[in-house]
């Protein structure tokens, strides 16, 4: 009796374990931001592009992304547009591509440095 009690303790923390040992954290965007290793993509038009935007950031208008399109794959890629829409659709796009993406929303709420 004690060595089936012995056992089953030995089983079950050994489960207990290696579940928590396996388990990784999801990244935020607010991770993906502070690591510094991403590409921001501005998903608007060139002409609301040039009125202001994320530093750094590309201009890839969101009806335009395919499987031609040149982003860095090893990088997590963060999507902005005017108040949504449009980013969200980039998203859905670059998710079926293979990317990490991550949806920024609205231009006017993104809190990176712009320009």
């Amino acid at each position: 009796m004690k060595k089936k009690i012995i056992l089953i303790t030995i089983i079950v923390l050994g489960i207990f374990l290696t579940a928590c040992g396996s388990e990784e954290k999801e990244k935020t965007v607010e991770d993906v931001i502070k690591s510094g290793d991403y590409t921001v993509i501005d998903v608007r038009t060139k002409e609301e592009y040039d009125t202001g935007h994320v530093k750094g950031s590309l201009n890839i208008p969101y009806d335009t992304i395919n499987v031609n399109t040149k982003i860095d794959k090893d990088k997590p890629v963060l999507v902005y547009c005017k108040s949504g829409v449009r980013s969200a659709k980039a998203y859905e796009t670059l998710k079926k591509l293979g990317y990490e993406v991550y949806d920024l929303g609205a231009y006017e709420k993104v809190t990176l440095e712009k320009e």
